[in-house]
């Protein structure tokens, strides 16, 4: 396998304490049983967790702290990169919705590593599946009023794709970043065929980028057979530069370890040209994040 440098645009590094979960037993989640992260994952077990992958930068995306330390954990992640150099950039979290997030934001910008803003929209009928209160959040007028001063955002599942390609059209300015690979946990013929049908709506919007992250969050396992289709028709639909990788660490952790995802990621693009593989693994988050 060809050495390349790679961002890794999408890991968490997270503080026991700041943990909403920790005041209680785990809630069931869409990742399963999660009792093994409800640790410190530190900045340092993430380096030695990547080490001989070849992974130059990293990103880090708001983990949902307690409501109201969206401004906490985004300084928290600036001092751990002021510190050690990683990570290179935040995604950060605001309730857009929340009628002073404008002065949120402008305190977030502030942050050098401050690079977008993650609001999590998906909503299914599987309430381990939510994370909003309800599908059609993106469609207020409060909340897209605060979408308006951003310029990143994006999570939904598949029933939810036709409005967030009305989104993605409403607001041609902003750039938007579609995590998980539109995030397929219908492996049926339906589902495959849902996915399909929203991935190209969200395709025809030259501002929505797809994260190629979490792919195997459904079926808890680092598989080829999943990874593989998911990443070549996604590619095909987006373009490489619209794509880019993403680790999901350390969830992922619960079922592989990153040696592992990242030969299994490297496997599913090899069919890819030389250029396209740099895209996905380097040059498209580079780009997005100015890192």
């Amino acid at each position: 396998m060809k050495s390349v440098p790679t961002v890794d645009a999408h890991h968490h590094v997270w503080r026991l304490n700041d943990l909403p979960w920790l005041s209680g037993p785990p809630v069931p989640r869409i990742f399963g049983p999660y009792q093994p992260i409800c640790r410190d994952y530190s900045i340092y077990e993430y380096r030695s967790d990547i080490m001989d992958c070849d992974i130059v930068k990293s990103i880090y995306i708001q983990t949902n702290w307690p409501a109201g330390r969206s401004y906490d954990e985004a300084r928290w992640v600036q001092s751990i990169a002021d510190t050690t150099g990683w990570p290179h950039a935040n995604v950060a979290h605001a309730d857009l919705a929340d009628p002073d997030a404008g002065s949120l934001l402008k305190r977030l910008a502030a942050l050098p590593a401050t690079r977008g803003i993650r609001q999590q929209l998906h909503w299914h009928e599987n309430a381990q599946y939510r994370f909003a209160p309800r599908a059609d959040v993106m469609n207020d007028a409060d909340w897209r009023r605060g979408l308006a001063m951003l310029a990143d955002h994006g999570l939904l599942f598949a029933s939810q794709m036709a409005d967030g390609a009305k989104l993605a059209r409403s607001f041609p300015d902003i750039v938007f970043v579609l995590e998980h690979a539109g995030m397929l946990e219908d492996m049926s013929a339906s589902g495959w065929q849902l996915w399909r049908d929203g991935m190209a709506a969200l395709a025809q919007c030259p501002n929505v980028n797809v994260k190629l992250s979490g792919l195997g969050t459904f079926v808890h396992a680092c598989r080829a057979d999943v990874i593989g289709p998911i990443v070549k028709e996604t590619v095909a639909m987006f373009g490489a530069d619209r794509c880019f990788y993403g680790s999901n660490f350390p969830i992922e952790k619960l079922w592989t370890d990153y040696g592992t995802l990242y030969r299994t990621f490297r496997s599913a693009i090899a069919h890819l040209s030389d250029a396209e593989q740099a895209a996905i693994l380097h040059d498209t988050a580079s780009r997005l994040y100015r890192i």
